[in-house]
Parts: structure tokens; C-alpha cells; sequence
């Protein structure tokens, strides 16, 4: 298949057809615009010849038959077409028919001359002004006209002399030698101001679509050297491009189809990472609850007699498996609440009770430091949302700052109403979160795209992500709050039900 012309060819085209268009156009205004001017000029130059005449030979005018030099003014007025083939004279009534013609006979053909032209010629009027043509040819004429000198005892004008200056034997003589001229310098002109404009039009299109075409050619070369990935759609077959901006229009449509490509295939990826994750947290909760339960079994049966350093060893076991568990139980927590066909149980509840349920749960346990209700109670508050979901994030949040603050200094957590919503803040005295960590959360930024890796190895920071990730799925935020004397203050807010 024939490529298409490049874009500087179209271009260069275009401009050429423009140019003919425009050359074209000019030339016929201009004959429109010089045949005007030559007709207004010609007839303010023989503006006063029809009262030239009138003035220097009465005897043209007069309408008695039986005047002797009736011939005289024949003669006069055959001499005036004479000089010049191109006027012809007419004697008008008041009325404006023609009463006499210099000329052959039978050449007038209309008899009725329009009077309005004529008055206006007399009274001043701005030029050209055009008037009829006796002769029949239906085109407007410029003209020359006088009135005849009034008589004593005329109640009407005795009458016009009407000239016709471009006669139909003028036009024809000016058709034959001034169009063949006009044309041909027209012709010249046009041929010399396209070749020029040409060739500057194609040097700076050249330069202009230089780029355009530098770009076109580095697609072309990637479009021939890239493949599509394996298992992507492979896409349909393109004519050869000539066009710059079609070559590009298909790369981008090529690049678009990559793009897709790779974007479904890291969404694929994440949810596979996350399907896998809950798989494996899921697979390590049955072996560590067993051997959970076998070391405290274990602990248990251990009588005052055994050595002391076997309690300690078992002592150590409880608390690396119960670590191991819970991060089993974030893992397996997180993955499900990062999954995309998550759904939220909705129930109103009321959020006061529950804080203080969680906040006498960590009493009941003997957890150190102590976890202590904070400020003035703020009265029922109802939420409508995920009632386990909220607690357990609350939870989190609670035993973070247990297990980070000194046991000196209590864990205050404090309920307040903001507006409409709902704003839960847990503060400790301990050494305050990580650089990283807190930027996230100040920014509102998620705690797990990417992973926080701490310092000594591992991930942290899931029982946070947990939290914000129930309140990201109830409208709301976690955020940190300043903390003046040191430690963490960290707000859970959740919008409150109608």
C-alpha cells in the first residue's frame, strides 16, 4: 500500500492551494476595483462635456423642425462621434424618452431613460453614477448630461442632452486589449509570488516540523524493535505511516495499550501479594495456636521443684509466641482489609460505650503502664459502621501505646465530639513515633504502599496501617496530633450517623 505523504508535504500543499486561492481572488478584485476607477475617472474628466456642448452649440437643443441649420447640427454632433467611437448622444424630453440619435437608425432600443440618475448628476452627487443604457444592453452606463436651456414660458424642462461615455464598442475594445494584459501580468504575478512563497514555505515548514520528525522517526524505530508482552492482546495491523502526526497518534495508541497492559498486570500482582499474604497468615495461625497451647501446657505443669531456668526458657517461648501470633493475626487482618471486595458490616452503635468497654478490657488484663478514660465525657455518640472492625482498631492503637510507653506514665485515651464527626485520642510518654511513620500519617499517606522497614530488620507499623485503613473504609482518617511534653497523641476520627 501507497504511504501517505508527510505532514510537511500536506502542509506545503495546502499552502500552495491557499496561494492559487488567494491569487485568484486578488485578481478578480483587482479588475473589479481598476474597472471602477477607470470608470469614475473617465467620467469626472468628461463631467462637464454634455454642458460644454449645450453652452457652445445651442443649436442642438432646439426642437423646431423648420430650422435651417438642422443640418448644421448633424454635422456637429457626427463629429463629436467622430473623435470619439465611444460616446454616444442622446436629446431626452423632460420625460426622459429619446427624441434624437446620432447614429444608425434603429439602434435605440430603449426609448425610456431612468430620470433618477440623471437628477442626481445635476444636483452634485458623489461619482461614479450610472444610468441607462438606450442601446438595450441592460448593463448601467456612466453618462455626461446637461438640461436645455429654459425657454420663456416653460413650465417643464425642455429637455436633456444625455452622453454615453463606455459604450458597448468601448468595452469590447477594452476587453480585447486590456484583459489580455491584466491576465497575463496577473498570471506572472501570481506564478512569481507562489514560487517564492513555496520555497520559503517549505523551508520553514522544514524547520518547523524538523522535531516533529525527528520524534516520528525514534516511535518508528521503538514500534519496530518493541514487542508486546507475553499474553497481552497483540495489536491490529497498520498501514505504513507517511504522516508524522499519524505515526505519532499510533505510537501513543500503542503505548496506551502497554500502559494498560502493565497496569492490570500490577493489580494482578498486588492482589495476587495480598491473597497470598492472607494465605499465609491464615496457614500460621493453626501451628502457632498449637504450640501456643503446648507451652503454656507446658508452663503450667511445671512444678516449684523444676529448675528455674526451665520456667525462664518457657517464659521466653510464651512471649515470642504470642508475638509471632499477633503479627500472624495483623498480617491476616491487614490482607483482608486491603482486599478490594471488602464489606463492611454497618450497625449503629454507640461509640462512647465502646470506648470505655476497651479501655476497662486493658484494666482487666493488668496491663502496664494502666490505661485510664481521659477528659469530660461528651455524652452518647452514635456511629453507623463496622462495630468489630472499629473496636478492633481501637484496640490497636490502645496496646501500641502500652507497649511503647514507660510504666510510669499512663495511657490516656479521650472521646470528644468535632463537628460531625467523632474523635478518639490516645496519647502515651513514650519515645514517639518514627520519622517516617509520623510523615505518613501527617500527610495521610498509606502505611503499607510501600512496606516501613525498621531499622533492625523486619516490618513495623501494622497494627497502626490496620487502624487507618478501617478509617479510611468509614470516611474518617488517623492522624498524629502535636505532643508538648514528648510521646505519641494519635486521633482516630469517624463520621457520626445521622
Amino acid at each position: 500500500m501507497k504511504p501517505a505523504r508527510s505532514f510537511t508535504t500536506r502542509l506545503s500543499l495546502a499552502l500552495a492551494l491557499l496561494l492559487l486561492a488567494y491569487g485568484a481572488f486578488v485578481a478578480l478584485l483587482g479588475r473589479e476595483v481598476a474597472a471602477e476607477q477607470e470608470q469614475e475617472s473617465l467620467q469626472r474628466l468628461s463631467h462637464g462635456l454634455a454642458g460644454h456642448i449645450v453652452g457652445h452649440w445651442p443649436e442642438i437643443t432646439s426642437t423646431n423642425r423648420d430650422e435651417a441649420d438642422r443640418s448644421a447640427r448633424g454635422a456637429l454632433l457626427s463629429m463629436l462621434m467622430t473623435v470619439n467611437p465611444g460616446v454616444q448622444v442622446y436629446l431626452l424630453d423632460a420625460d426622459g424618452r429619446v427624441q434624437h440619435y446620432i447614429g444608425e437608425p434603429g439602434m435605440v432600443r430603449q426609448a425610456q431613460v431612468d430620470l433618477a440618475p440623471v437628477r442626481a448628476f445635476l444636483a452634485g452627487a458623489a461619482l461614479p453614477l450610472r444610468g441607462t443604457d438606450p442601446m438595450g444592453s441592460g448593463l448601467p452606463r456612466i453618462f455626461s448630461t446637461a438640461m436645455f436651456p429654459v425657454r420663456a414660458g416653460d413650465t417643464r424642462p425642455p429637455g436633456y442632452l444625455y452622453v454615453i461615455l463606455d459604450s458597448q464598442a468601448r468595452d469590447a475594445v477594452a476587453a480585447q486589449v486590456g484583459a489580455k494584459r491584466l491576465w497575463r501580468g496577473a498570471a506572472l504575478a501570481a506564478a512569481i509570488g507562489l514560487l517564492v512563497t513555496l520555497m520559503l514555505g517549505l523551508f520553514t515548514f522544514r524547520r518547523l516540523s524538523l522535531p516533529l520528525h525527528l520524534l516520528t522517526q525514534r516511535l518508528r524505530e521503538y514500534s519496530q524493535r518493541g514487542t508486546m508482552p507475553e499474553g497481552a492482546a497483540s495489536p491490529a495491523p497498520k498501514r505504513p505511516a507517511g504522516d508524522e502526526v499519524q505515526a505519532i497518534g499510533e505510537a501513543f495508541d500503542d503505548m496506551k495499550q502497554r500502559i494498560e497492559w502493565h497496569a492490570e498486570r500490577e493489580q494482578r500482582q498486588v492482589a495476587d501479594h495480598r491473597e497470598m499474604m492472607a494465605s499465609v497468615a491464615h496457614d500460621l495461625r493453626t501451628p502457632l495456636t498449637a504450640l501456643h497451647g503446648h507451652l503454656e501446657a507446658l508452663a503450667a505443669e511445671a512444678s516449684p521443684e523444676e529448675a528455674t531456668r526451665r520456667a525462664a526458657v518457657l517464659q521466653a517461648a510464651l512471649a515470642q509466641s504470642r508475638k509471632v501470633s499477633r503479627l500472624s493475626q495483623q498480617l491476616f487482618e491487614l490482607a483482608a482489609l486491603q482486599s478490594t471486595q471488602q464489606v463492611l458490616h454497618h450497625e449503629r452503635f454507640s461509640l462512647d460505650e465502646l470506648v470505655s468497654d476497651a479501655v476497662q478490657k486493658f484494666g482487666f488484663s493488668d496491663a502496664f503502664p494502666p490505661v485510664a478514660l481521659h477528659g469530660v465525657p461528651p455524652g452518647r455518640l452514635e456511629l453507623d459502621g463496622d462495630l468489630q472492625l472499629i473496636e478492633r482498631a481501637l484496640t490497636n492503637l490502645i496496646d501500641n501505646a502500652v507497649r511503647h510507653a514507660p510504666s510510669s506514665q499512663p495511657v490516656l485515651v479521650s472521646l470528644r465530639r468535632q463537628g460531625t464527626q467523632a474523635e478518639i485520642v490516645v496519647e502515651d510518654g513514650g519515645p514517639g513515633l518514627p520519622g517516617e511513620l509520623h510523615e505518613r500519617l501527617d500527610q495521610c499517606l498509606p502505611l503499607r504502599d510501600p512496606p516501613i522497614k525498621r531499622s533492625s530488620g523486619g516490618i513495623g507499623g501494622l497494627g497502626l496501617a490496620i487502624a487507618q485503613r478501617v478509617a479510611v473504609l468509614h470516611g474518617g482518617s488517623l492522624r498524629p496530633l502535636p505532643a508538648p511534653l514528648g510521646g505519641t497523641r494519635l486521633c482516630l476520627a469517624l463520621p457520626l450517623a445521622d
